[in-house]
């Protein structure tokens, strides 16, 4: 194997403009996904059906189905229709849909959401029953205490999942390679695959960025939870 195009210069200013468009669909689309989760996941148990059955029904569908389909819905389904074609020049909200960032972002973000979702929620509703007691004996309603009690809580414990969706999503975002005019990590590796007749070199770079970019997050992650779960963590003798 020969990696000596792999770091020419020019090649090497892709893969970082590459890492840079990687990390941005990443990090708008769990940010985003992660706030939306939030509202979502409170109605998903709430024990209204006209409020947890909408919820139930949306992360059903985007877990069920491939993201995959999904971007190919966004991109090359939605995004095409007439209706949305003819007026995004004279619309505001439609707009978006002529940037090809706009539509594997979307994607990315409904798919987030969804996982995000059920994760808050059922750490929810797995809350110590003694800290709801405890709170309701000091005469906390109900959306005080899920603001200023279940809700913290849920969200510290559900830090280790959600570490794991985040990096899923890191390396999801290689879907985006399907969607033209977006150069992420491995749409760098399939030009460079399809104009120097390389095969191994180009993919092997990338998997190392991606391995690279996912170990550095599991870093992060295990911060965060020293951080804020160490009250979890069984006390030394």
């Amino acid at each position: 194997m020969d990696f000596s195009s792999i770091f020419e210069p020019d090649t090497l200013r892709m893969f970082a403009q590459a890492i840079l468009v990687s990390l941005e669909l990443t990090i708008i689309s769990v940010v985003i996904g992660g706030l939306c989760a939030i509202p979502l996941a409170i109605m998903r148990v709430s024990r209204k059906r006209w409020l947890s059955l909408p919820v139930w029904l949306y992360t059903y569908i985007m877990r069920g189905t491939p993201m995959l389909i999904q971007v190919y819905l966004i991109y090359y389904g939605l995004a095409q229709l007439d209706i949305i074609q003819n007026n995004w020049d004279t619309v505001p909200l439609l707009k978006p849909f002529k940037d090809a960032f706009f539509c594997a972002v979307l994607a990315f973000t409904l798919n987030t959401c969804a996982y995000t979702t059920e994760m808050i929620a059922g750490a929810i509703r797995n809350t110590n029953h003694g800290e709801i007691e405890a709170a309701r004996a000091m005469g906390m309603g109900n959306w005080q205490l899920m603001r200023r009690i279940v809700l913290p809580s849920a969200l510290r414990r559900t830090l280790p999942a959600y570490s794991n969706e985040v990096i899923m999503m890191l390396q999801g975002t290689s879907l985006a390679s399907t969607v033209p005019a977006l150069t992420d990590i491995t749409n760098v590796a399939d030009r460079i695959r399809s104009e120097q007749y390389l095969v191994f070199e180009p993919y092997l770079t990338a998997g190392a960025i991606y391995m690279a970019l996912t170990f550095t997050l599991v870093w992060l992650f295990k911060l965060a939870e020293r951080r804020w779960l160490s009250y979890l963590q069984p006390r030394k003798g």
